[in-house]
C-alpha cells in the first residue's frame, strides 16, 4: 500500500512543505554553524534567570506530566490582565494555539482571509484544514484593516486574521484603528489579533482588554520579549464560550511542567522584561544606522526585528540573504512582492549586529553584482 493511499483525500492534495526552513538545517547544509543567528525572530537576550531556575527544578519532576489545565499560569496571567482564567487558554506557543482555532472554526471551503506575505504558519493551518485562502495586498508596508474587512464581507469569512505589531514588516496599528476593525467586521467573523510583539509595543499603543467581546481572540506567546522560544508556551485571550470550546480538541498535555513553571516566573519577572524591551530598541537603532551606513532604509519598528529595505526587487533581496548567510549572518525575508525587496533582521547582542555591519556591505556589493 502507497502512503498516499493512507492519507485522506485533503491530506494527500497538500503540497509537501513546512512554513519555515529551521536554521538548524541551514547550517547542516552549509556545514557551519551561523555567527549571528538573527532569523528566527528570538529573544537573542535570553529569559529571565528567574524563570531557568524555575526549569531547571521543575526538571526534577518531568516524570510527571504537566498539570493539564495550566491552573497557576492561568491564574497569573488573568491577574496580569485582569481578567478570570476562565477567558485563557495555554498553549503549545501561537502555532499551536492557531493549529487549535482553526480546526475548531475551519471545514473545507470554509473562507478565512489574511494578508498577502502575513504569518505563512496561520495559512498553513488554514490549508491543512481546507479552508478557502483570501489575501488582501499590505499598504504602505501595514496590514489593511479596512481591505481586510471589506474581502471578509465579499467572501463571507469565517475568521479574519492580523498581527499587530505585524510579522514581517514591524509596522502597526494604533488602538483606535484596531478598535473600528473589530467594529466593522461581519456578524459571523471572528477576529484573529496575533499580538505576539506586543510587549515590544508601549502601552498607549496597545489594544484595552476586550475579554468578553467574542468578535475577537487575542493571541500571545513567551517565546519572543520573554525569551522562551524553544519553551514552546504561549496563550490566547477570548471571551469563555470560545475559550471553553478550546477544551473539545486541544492538546491537554501538551504544555510541559518545565515551560510552565518558566513561563510564570518570565511573567514574575517585570524587571527582565524591561530591560530585554529596551536592549531591543537600542539594537533597532543600531540596524538603523548599519542600514543607512550602506545607503539602506530601515522601516519603523515596533518588534524585535528590523525590515531592511534593499533597494530592488525580491531577486536582489534574495540574493543578500544568501551573501550574508555566506558570511556567517542567518536572516530571513518577506515572500511576496513588494514586500520582499526587505530582508528581516533580528535584534541581536553587540556581537551580532558587528557580524552584520561587517557583513552587509561586502553582501550587497556581491548580490548586486551577480
Amino acid at each position: 500500500m502507497t502512503t498516499d493511499r493512507l492519507l485522506t483525500p485533503l491530506a494527500a492534495a497538500l503540497p509537501a512543505s513546512v512554513p519555515f526552513v529551521g536554521p538548524e538545517t541551514l547550517e547542516r547544509v552549509r556545514g557551519a554553524p551561523f555567527t549571528a543567528r538573527l532569523g528566527a525572530n528570538e529573544s537573542v537576550f535570553g529569559p529571565s534567570p528567574a524563570a531557568v531556575d524555575a526549569m531547571r527544578a521543575a526538571a526534577a519532576e518531568a516524570w510527571k506530566y504537566g498539570d493539564s489545565t495550566s491552573h497557576e499560569l492561568r491564574t497569573d496571567l488573568a491577574a496580569h490582565h485582569g481578567v478570570t482564567p476562565e477567558h485563557i487558554v495555554v498553549g503549545e506557543g501561537i502555532d499551536g494555539l492557531l493549529g487549535t482555532l482553526v480546526r475548531l472554526t475551519v471545514a473545507e471551503g470554509t473562507p478565512v482571509v489574511t494578508s498577502a506575505g502575513a504569518y505563512p504558519t496561520f495559512n498553513y493551518h488554514v490549508t491543512g484544514f481546507g479552508g478557502a485562502l483570501h489575501t488582501v495586498p499590505y499598504t504602505a508596508d501595514h496590514e489593511d484593516p479596512e481591505r481586510l474587512v471589506a474581502k471578509a464581507r465579499e467572501v463571507g469569512a469565517r475568521l479574519v486574521y492580523i498581527s499587530n505589531p505585524d510579522n514581517p514588516m514591524g509596522s502597526w496599528h494604533g488602538p483606535a484603528t484596531l478598535a473600528r476593525m473589530i467594529d466593522a467586521l461581519p456578524a459571523d467573523a471572528l477576529l484573529v489579533l496575533d499580538e505576539a510583539y506586543a510587549d515590544f509595543l508601549p502601552e498607549a499603543d496597545r489594544l484595552p482588554e476586550r475579554a468578553d467581546d467574542p468578535r475577537v481572540i487575542r493571541m500571545r506567546t513567551f517565546s519572543k520579549a520573554h525569551g522562551l522560544a524553544g519553551a514552546r508556551i504561549g496563550y490566547a485571550l477570548g471571551a469563555p464560550g470560545l475559550i471553553a470550546a478550546f477544551e473539545r480538541v486541544r492538546n491537554h498535555f501538551g504544555v510541559t511542567r518545565m515551560s510552565q513553571a518558566g513561563a510564570r516566573a518570565a511573567l514574575a519577572d517585570a524587571d527582565w522584561l524591561a530591560g530585554v524591551v529596551a536592549r531591543v530598541a537600542a539594537a533597532r537603532a543600531r540596524l538603523a544606522e548599519i542600514a543607512a551606513a550602506e545607503g539602506l532604509t530601515a522601516l519603523p519598528s515596533a518588534t524585535n526585528f528590523v525590515a531592511i529595505d534593499c533597494g530592488g526587487d525580491g531577486a536582489l533581496a534574495r540574493r543578500v540573504l544568501e551573501e550574508l548567510a555566506a558570511r556567517g549572518v542567518f536572516v530571513r525575508m518577506p515572500g511576496v512582492a513588494p514586500l520582499d525587496r526587505c530582508i528581516r533582521v533580528g535584534c541581536g547582542t553587540d556581537a551580532d549586529l558587528d557580524a552584520v555591519a561587517a557583513a552587509l556591505g561586502p553582501a550587497l556589493a556581491a548580490a548586486r553584482s551577480a
